[in-house]
């Protein structure tokens, strides 16, 4: 564990405390990504080569025993309490809806088939990926999200990050950014076939050279834009 990891850590447990009054049982995170061939051609199930940077979503969390989920995300210091059985009914910051939309697919889609009944949740979510910087924030919440609500019921992830931005915030996004946030490696690029789902780690020798992200302070919202309207004009 790196020295920034030890000092997130440390700062997620203590504030997990102060919220719920003990220790939470995990942390999971997610990274970010950019990609580095291939645009709009996930959805239309061509090859991509993103890779994960170093800004991650993290979450720390505990099972709850009620069907109660109880979040804070430290960032924007705004708490969020939902019900898995009613999730609609309660008027949520909007980051929450990713994390609804989550909840909802693992319940009706993915634990069903396996005998398994989704746990309430108790968690404080940071992270430093930026937001609405073409980064996949989103996804990088999603799949984090989603590691957090399975292990909570003990279980391992499966495509649910993209389904739920599909269905619940309104962006018909495509395999690639669920995936890097999954799988994504140190130092390696990952080279995805999006109509098979293989996929094969590449190194990145860069030696003398560095990758760099650069900010061009223009902001983006995918659910909003013109993305699902080119998704629509390529099927």
């Amino acid at each position: 564990m790196s020295q920034k990891e030890s000092i997130l850590s440390d700062r997620l447990e203590q504030e997990f405390n102060v919220r719920f009054g003990h220790q939470p049982e995990f942390i999971v995170s997610a990274p970010g990504r950019v990609n580095l061939i291939g645009e709009h051609t996930d959805y239309n199930d061509g090859y991509v080569f993103p890779v994960a940077i170093d800004k991650y979503l993290n979450i720390a969390a505990s099972k709850r025993s009620d069907r109660q989920v109880h979040l804070h995300a430290l960032d924007m210091d705004e708490e969020c309490i939902f019900s898995l059985d009613t999730p609609d009914d309660a008027e949520t910051p909007a980051w929450s809806t990713y994390l609804k939309g989550v909840a909802h697919l693992l319940q009706e889609q993915v634990l069903q088939e396996v005998g398994h009944t989704l746990k309430g949740m108790s968690a404080v979510i940071t992270g430093d990926v930026p937001i609405g910087a073409g980064l996949s924030s989103s996804a990088a919440l999603e799949v984090a999200s989603s590691l957090a609500f399975l292990g909570v019921c003990g279980l391992e992830i499966d495509g649910t990050g993209q389904r739920a931005e599909n269905e619940f915030v309104g962006v018909n996004c495509g395999i690639m950014d669920p995936t890097i946030s999954l799988l994504g490696k140190t130092d390696h690029a990952l080279f995805l076939d999006c109509r098979s789902l293989e996929y094969k780690q590449v190194p990145l020798n860069l030696v003398d050279m560095l990758l760099v992200i650069c900010n061009t302070n223009v902001k983006r919202e995918l659910a909003s834009s013109e993305y699902n309207k080119r998704r629509a004009e390529c099927e």
